[in-house]
């Protein structure tokens, strides 16, 4: 026997035999980083280990997810207020990982592969209430570890029903896949589900196909940049007046920096959403922003984040105004480039484009804003819109009156422009509308 094929011989026994247990500790190390990292980016979970068995060829841990106080925490004790339990219960994920660098011992389980990283893992999970009980879920997450440390987990659940009482959940296939990466801050997220069905003796909520994907990577400003898209097929909702249905909805969003500038653009498109008698409407939106303190603009968020904590609409004041004035002082373009509500009558639509120029952050002043900005808004509402309006109200008449709507054939326009001061209304000047200028 030939030298060569001895020496491969024994580097594939050490490949299978030897390096799980070294690569073993390796994907043990990884996996924690990469939790601890997502729990470090979300202030509203909180990840901790609750014990990690570390074998030569396999091993398991457990890991526990709690929700801290939060909106994620709120909405949740509050859909939980009716059920008996006293708050949101924790997530308890149990985990299995099959190590080597060719994991052999997976074959043995269901998607097992021989592909080479440093682990590959399958994992349960169950809800645990504050009274203890616990809730198994259904579907497992299967995660690799690859070579680099980047760890990919991917969600399978097969169709099915869960009653509680008389509330039933139903939901189709569900398929989603989420890549994490520590040394670059990333998360890659996309999957499917096919539906979501909450019913109950009175009321049903469903949800059709939903789709989304995405990248985000952490910014040192306290939030994520990226893109991100979610479409939903239909949405059925109950009302006072029975079922109504709406859909498809598509959400998509970005957000970059330049510098220490962001770019940020976010549009919505909601298809056949019921409008009373205005019949099935089409909604459409697309803003953005160019150009805004991207320090400023972390901190708000932040603050807003936590406005409870703030007591007073004062406190509340002081704590954003050092920001407000950096991001004002900086200056930046917004752009709603679409605004729109398509009705079988006719069209409300509306554009709007303000800038903000840079003025010296230490001399700056609110009232040094207004000279400042140029703003240009662009307004069309149907005439049966605006009937419709005036039957509610009549005082509505005086937009006409005033000058600020004009009409033009089926549709009411208005033309706004903010420059220099001065405030002008389908070409009218309109002095003394904006307090202490001309």
């Amino acid at each position: 026997m030939k030298k060569s094929f001895v020496f491969l011989l024994l580097a594939l026994a050490l490949i299978v035999i030897v390096s799980p247990g070294i690569v073993g500790k390796l994907a043990e190390r990884s996996m924690d980083e990469n939790l601890d990292w997502a729990a470090t980016e979300s202030r509203e979970v909180t990840i901790t280990s609750q014990g990690f068995d570390r074998g030569w060829f396999s091993s398991a841990g457990r890991h526990r997810i709690e929700l801290n106080d939060g909106d994620l925490r709120d909405a949740l004790n509050a859909a939980l207020l009716d059920s008996g339990y006293g708050g949101a219960p924790a997530l308890i994920i149990d985990t299995r990982i099959d190590h080597g660098l060719v994991p052999v011992s997976s074959m043995g389980r269901e998607k097992g592969s021989l592909a080479p990283g440093l682990g590959s893992a399958v994992s349960t999970l169950q809800l645990e209430f504050d009274d203890g009980d616990t809730l198994a879920l259904p579907g497992k997450v299967y995660s690799k570890v690859s070579l680099t440390g980047e760890l990919q987990s991917n969600l399978l659940v097969e169709p099915g029903t869960f009653s509680d009482g008389a509330e039933t959940v139903q939901w189709g296939n569900i398929d989603t896949l989420v890549t994490m990466n520590a040394a670059s801050s990333t998360v890659g997220f996309s999957g499917m589900v096919d539906e979501i069905i909450l019913a109950s003796p009175r009321d049903e909520l469903a949800l059709g196909a939903i789709t989304f994907e995405g990248e985000q990577r952490a910014s040192r400003f306290g939030f994520s940049l990226g893109d991100a898209q979610v479409s939903i097929a239909s949405i059925t909702y109950p009302t006072e007046w029975g079922p109504m249905q709406a859909g498809p909805v598509r959400v998509t969003s970005n957000a970059a920096l330049d510098d220490e500038l962001l770019n940020a653009r976010t549009t919505v498109d909601i298809a056949s959403l019921p409008l009373g008698e205005f019949g099935p409407s089409n909604i459409g939106f697309d803003a953005a922003i160019a150009g805004a303190d991207a320090a400023a603009v972390g901190h708000i968020a932040d603050i807003l984040d936590r406005v409870d904590s703030y007591g007073s609409y004062e406190a509340l004041q002081l704590a954003v105004e050092d920001d407000l004035s950096t991001l004002l002082a900086t200056g930046f373009d917004l752009r709603v480039e679409r605004m729109e509500v398509a009705m079988p009558s006719g069209t409300f639509a509306a554009t709007l484009d303000v800038t903000v120029e840079p003025t010296d952050i230490d001399r700056f002043v609110m009232t040094s804003l207004l000279l400042a900005v140029d703003a240009e808004l662009n307004l069309t509402v149907p005439v049966e819109l605006y009937d419709f309006a005036v039957s509610l109200d009549p005082q509505v008449n005086a937009a006409v009156g005033m000058g600020f709507l004009r009409r033009e054939g089926d549709e009411y326009r208005m033309r706004a422009e903010f420059r220099d001061g001065l405030l002008t209304v389908n070409g009218a000047p309109m002095p003394g509308i904006v307090p202490g200028l001309r």
